[in-house]
């Protein structure tokens, strides 16, 4: 990126993300945009402090990665697990682990849209920022965030009678499962689902609503060119749990179709830049950055053919009507979250009425017999990659984690810029134009305490800083 040494706009921190971060914006001699980045301040270190414990804790250890979701690294860790034990889990275990997601779907999008996002979209984007937030929501439109709430809560729900707490449950284990459902929690989660629905087609008609009031600030908001990543099953209809990769170009022409996601470094890459502790990764034969991609609920829509249940099928179909498959703005992040709602509530439905859904056999046994182990999920982000290497003890010696947040971040700095070029100008610089930068990351709902953990090779500066603010000394690595 562009060296500038004239001025500088710093947005530290980026608010109503989980996470810590914060953007600079160059600006040149005429008060124009002329670079901008996305720093990820925070590092966590999970992929070097996991080497040497034994493999079946890796679900209970990654899961402390994020309390907003744990059930993702949960499931993902799992999915690895069974891969180094080589078995095939039993099918009521699988339904149960997909109806945990989907209750860590529905729960983390209604976290997003309501609490996070809906304060700029029903508040305004210039409005107070002391009252800009959920507490403001409340005080404006108690009935929308009461909704919101409801909604959310009905995915936690789900989480507690199925993994058996809300937060850092213990129930995906290298296996299966270890506790079935019953039936009086079964028949709790179908008396919820009514309410949730109606309020997961009250947020979708309320985005709809402004999508309408803003159409020509909406379509070009953040919107650029990118290639785009998800699971598929094999039909190409949208996958959260099981799946194989897609890969679409920016015109949703398929590069990369029905990938093996243990072959995923056949096809991904990462790189490094010295300002953020945050990975680049990027499409390999596309070369750094030109292989920027983008994941999670706009990405899967994008790579999707169609989705398995009616009501998000029909929403999908809206989505597309008279854009053609591929949308590019940053803002429908948000349309495609509330059409993913309403497919994970209907997704709960048809496994609570599964036959198998409250079966005891849920776990099988079974010793270490593959040094490497795998697994690929859809978390409510996007893609999100455990992959372990053992020893022959189930020890283990090496671990790469690649988080949504992580593939999204080349977009992320891309969707920064757009923002910025379009909305800041130092000669007429307000609080409301920064706060439309920031919101161009809350499209992503990038959850940064999950996405850096490598350690060793990636760039660190560390300066001694004077009570004057003179720079007394600095030690750079890398």
């Amino acid at each position: 990126m562009t060296d500038v040494n004239t001025h500088t706009i710093t947005i530290n921190p980026v608010t109503r993300i989980e996470g810590h971060a914060k953007i600079t914006i160059h600006l040149d001699d005429a008060g124009n945009v002329a670079d901008t980045r996305f720093h990820v301040v925070e590092f966590r270190g999970f992929e070097k402090f996991c080497e040497g414990r034994f493999f079946a804790e890796m679900p209970q250890i990654t899961a402390r990665i994020c309390g907003i979701c744990p059930v993702s690294h949960l499931l993902a860790s799992a999915k690895a697990c069974d891969a180094v034990l080589g078995v095939e889990i039993p099918r009521p275990a699988k339904l149960l682990r997909e109806l945990l997601h989907m209750g860590q779907l529905s729960q983390s999008h209604a976290l997003s849209f309501f609490h996070l996002s809906a304060p700029d979209l029903l508040l305004g984007y210039d409005s107070d920022p002391a009252l800009r937030n959920v507490i403001g929501l409340v005080q404006k439109h108690p009935d929308i965030a009461r909704k919101g709430i409801r909604l959310r809560k009905f995915g936690q729900e789900v989480i507690k009678l199925t993994g058996g707490r809300k937060i850092h449950a213990d129930f995906p284990v290298p296996g299966g499962v270890n506790k079935a459902l019953t039936v009086a929690e079964r028949d709790e989660l179908l008396a919820g689902l009514p309410e949730a629905m109606d309020y997961g087609q009250f947020a979708l008609e309320l985005l709809r609503k402004y999508q309408g009031d803003h159409l020509s600030e909406v379509e070009e908001f953040a919107s650029f060119d990118s290639n785009f990543m998800g699971l598929v099953q094999p039909d190409g209809a949208l996958e959260h749990y099981d799946g194989n990769l897609r890969f679409c170009d920016p015109q949703g022409k398929v590069m990369e179709d029905q990938v093996d996601p243990a072959h995923y470094l056949d096809v991904i890459a990462e790189a490094s830049e010295s300002w953020s502790y945050l990975k680049f990764p990027f499409i390999k034969r596309l070369g750094y950055p030109q292989g920027i991609y983008r994941v999670g609920p706009l990405a899967r829509l994008n790579v999707a053919d169609k989705i398995s249940t009616p009501q998000a099928n029909a929403a999908l179909a809206e989505w597309r009507a008279g854009a053609g498959k591929i949308r590019r703005s940053s803002f429908y992040y948000h349309w495609a979250r509330l059409i993913e709602i309403v497919y994970a509530l209907e997704r709960i439905e048809q496994l609570l009425h599964d036959p198998n859904i409250c079966s005891t056999e849920v776990m099988v046994n079974g010793r270490p017999a593959n040094p490497q182990g795998i697994g690929v999920i859809e978390a409510p982000r996007g893609t999100l990659f455990h992959h372990y290497w053992v020893d022959e003890t189930g020890r283990i010696e090496k671990v790469n984690l690649i988080v949504a947040t992580g593939h999204n971040n080349l977009a992320m700095n891309r969707a920064v810029r757009a923002v910025a070029d379009k909305y800041v100008k130092a000669k007429q610089l307000h609080e409301g134009m920064l706060n439309r930068v920031e919101a161009a990351i809350r499209c992503y709902d990038p959850c940064l305490s999950c996405s850096t953990h490598a350690v060793g090779q990636m760039p660190l500066l560390v300066r001694l800083v004077g009570p004057d603010g003179t720079v007394l000394n600095e030690v750079t690595r890398g």
